[in-house]
């Protein structure tokens, strides 16, 4: 294989809201931390582990505001882009280093307004870092009606 490959993607929980930086030229950036999970049993204990990672994921221009938009807190996210590792100068005078998912396309999963409603429709409370399933709404709900005779050839 004669090329590289650099791709992540991520599935996951908003941490916080979006941060937007707003640049001369009309260009924009927004940041946002991403929680993932990896949940196992122990073999010592037999308890259930689960265990967070975080992610820092940028976004540009277009995109960014339309996050800033609709998501907040909580909501679930589909992230793809590439890695990238950053470093800048703290006030402290240290040099601090990052790694980033600069993102190249995403999809919302669900957003709070989802997920409140669902929950006040089911009466469960609402818990945003509880697993969520994908709100459909372009699906209509299957009905059972008694069939109609008509004169339809098929």
């Amino acid at each position: 294989m004669s090329g590289t490959l650099n791709k992540v993607m991520l599935i996951g929980h908003l941490g916080d809201e979006v941060k937007m930086h707003y640049f001369e030229g009309g260009g924009s950036i927004g940041r946002f931390p991403i929680a993932t999970n990896e949940t196992y049993t122990s073999k010592q204990t037999g308890e259930r582990v689960t265990n967070t990672d975080w992610h820092n994921i940028v976004v540009r221009n277009k995109a960014a505001e339309i996050c800033e938009k609709y998501l907040s807190k909580g909501d679930k996210i589909y992230v793809e882009g590439r890695l990238k590792n950053r470093q800048w100068q703290g006030e402290d005078g240290n040099t601090r280093y990052t790694t980033e998912v600069h993102v190249q396309d995403f999809t919302f999963l669900s957003t709070k307004k989802e997920s409140m409603a669902n929950a006040q429709a089911t009466g469960q409370p609402h818990n945003p870092v509880q697993k969520q399933e994908p709100t459909k709404t372009s699906e209509t709900p299957i009905v059972n009606e008694p069939e109609q005779d008509d004169d339809l050839p098929f």
